[in-house]
């Protein structure tokens, strides 16, 4: 597999940046996992339209799905008119959310929910969504493995025993450490030694840290930035 950070901004963008995007190519497919603000705008500077297999979205919080509607009329309007439209993957409840962007992606996507600890196909890749702890918002973390190769993404979330399992002996971490380490107490993100904590849990060879602020020091962490690709 070779990732592709396309985005990974926190809620607000660090400067010149896009939101949530992690283009995941393997032998048979392309995936991306989630689409925030941006990302389809990065993927067209790379490709004109973006082929892809298959969209899995962690959440709906607007940074990790408000790309969702430009890519629907891309395809119903747009240059993507007549191209074949990735599946979209869902959280449990996605048909409804989508229902608040537009009525019209069932008219245009293969649309389907995944269903919390089932794995299933995604452009011949695996992936496997957990449960993870993001305020009162269903949110999943997803492991996605092809030949032994793993890759784990956190999504976005707070500290939970979940992450163990989704990161299990994964070659790549991609964890959040959206806040300062002084921040306590019940919240739905991480701190950097927090998700230093998850990955050494989990026994994952590498972590790299997403959805973090620009502002914030790295505190001798690998930090992801736009355009970095990784061959697992």
């Amino acid at each position: 597999m070779r990732l592709t950070v396309v985005g990974c901004s926190p809620a607000w963008p660090n400067a010149g940046g896009a939101h949530a995007g992690y283009l995941v190519e393997g032998e048979r497919g392309r995936v991306l996992l989630d689409c925030g603000p941006g990302v389809l705008s990065r993927l067209r500077a790379r490709e004109g339209w973006p082929r892809l297999d298959a969209i899995v979205v962690s959440h709906f919080h607007p940074d990790h799905s408000g790309d969702l509607p430009p890519w629907l009329w891309g395809h119903r309007t747009g240059p993507a008119r007549g191209l074949p439209a990735p599946a979209l993957w869902l959280p449990p409840g996605g048909h409804r959310e989508l229902g608040r962007f537009s009525d019209r992606f069932d008219e245009t996507f293969p649309v389907h929910e995944y269903e919390p600890g089932v794995a299933f196909a995604a452009g011949g890749l695996i992936v496997t969504p957990y449960a993870v702890s993001h305020y009162d918002i269903p949110t999943f973390g997803l492991r996605v493995e092809e030949h032994g190769s793993v890759l784990a993404y956190s999504a976005d979330t707070g500290p939970t025993p979940a992450l163990a399992a989704l990161a299990r002996d994964a070659d790549l971490f991609l964890c959040e450490a959206t806040l300062e380490e002084r921040e306590t107490g019940l919240r739905g993100h991480l701190t950097s030694a927090e998700a230093a904590e998850a990955s050494a849990s989990a026994g994952a060879r590498r972590l790299l840290l997403v959805h973090r602020p620009e502002e914030l020091p790295a505190n001798g962490f690998e930090v992801a930035h736009e355009g970095l690709e990784v061959q697992l």
